[in-house]
């Protein structure tokens, strides 16, 4: 059977920050309310999407690395990665803000978890006025200084807030203190891991069970990086039809095309699958095999031994993905 580019239904999970601009805005068939995430290609045990069209459909992330292996991921990243898909792709729609909270590095999630750790970056596809997110922090602390925040719940005072808007970027690597603000739609691309250390989360009660979330506190002192960075966001430039770089990280590299035409997509050196996420506008990915869509909330999976591709899009934004 031979390999076209997959789109997979996505996963939709309840959260008790989620709102419905994943419904209204991304046009998402959300079942219920209160949908903080949409996981549009997931590997992660107990949560993997399936192919959602073609000859295909029905499969798992792990049935077709066993059946097609180096011909979807790239021999590359089978030889680091096995048989396991390693990164996860979701939008998220916080209505109102998400926990502060922390993610482990690879050897802390594997030791503790079996997983992968979670090093991940956000791209601001929509967010209303003064919006904005945590990252980092914005004064020097000692762990016993924040320690002592977290027990007087005086932690929002230490964290750095940025007001946000449509097109900003943020890596953010294991071990970085953040949060999303309240208004913020974006497209979040990660290691596959759904480990979260949570440090503060508003002393909220979740109303299926009348308590307050778990916070992870020691676990989370242990890994947090405490450094002050001069700055948190990501700078890079954008031009018509031609690819930007975004984030390139030693998990994943992210780049934009911001499309209004026909542009040609060389893949052939990539050795790794590409991702394509659709967050602005309207477009489509042209191959050998067919024409797919890729408007904003749609997600496409290209296999590796696709090489080339085109890209047509009107005003188009598509954020192209790979290992």
């Amino acid at each position: 059977m031979k390999l076209y580019p997959l789109r997979f239904a996505p996963v939709f999970k309840y959260r008790i920050w989620g709102g419905d601009k994943l419904r209204n805005l991304l046009a998402k068939n959300c079942p219920a309310d209160s949908i903080g995430e949409s996981w549009e290609i997931s590997d992660v045990p107990g949560d993997e999407t399936l192919v959602a069209e073609g000859p295909l459909q029905g499969k798992t992330l792990r049935e077709l690395i066993a059946t097609f292996g180096a011909d979807l991921m790239g021999q590359p990243v089978i030889d680091r990665f096995g048989a396991e898909f390693p990164l996860l792709i979701k939008f998220i729609d916080a209505q109102t803000p998400l926990s502060i909270q922390v993610h482990p590095s690879d050897e802390v999630a594997k030791a503790k978890h079996q997983s992968f750790g979670k090093n991940e970056m956000w791209y601001v596809m929509q967010a209303d006025a003064e919006a904005s997110l945590l990252v980092g922090f914005d004064q020097e602390l000692t762990p016993e200084a924040f320690k002592k925040r977290i027990e007087t719940n005086q932690v929002l005072e230490v964290m750095h807030r940025e007001e946000v808007a449509e097109g900003d970027t943020y890596y953010i690597p294991t071990g970085r203190v953040h949060a999303i603000g309240a208004g913020v739609l974006l497209a979040e691309i990660q290691q596959t891991s759904d480990v979260t250390y949570r440090i503060y989360d508003y002393d909220r009660v979740e109303p299926s069970t009348g308590k307050k979330r778990a916070l992870h506190i020691d676990e989370a002192m242990e890994v947090i990086d405490f450094k002050v960075y001069d700055t948190y966001k990501t700078s890079y430039q954008l031009s018509q039809n031609q690819q930007s770089l975004l984030v390139e990280s030693p998990y994943f590299k992210t780049s934009m095309w911001s499309v209004s035409g026909t542009v040609s997509l060389d893949l052939s050196q990539n050795d790794s699958f590409t991702l394509l996420i659709g967050v602005g506008g309207e477009a489509s990915v042209e191959t050998d095999e067919g024409s797919y869509s890729i408007s904003c909330g749609e997600t496409l999976l290209l296999p590796a031994v696709i090489d080339r591709a085109q890209l047509v899009g009107d005003r188009a934004k598509v954020l192209a993905v790979v290992v």
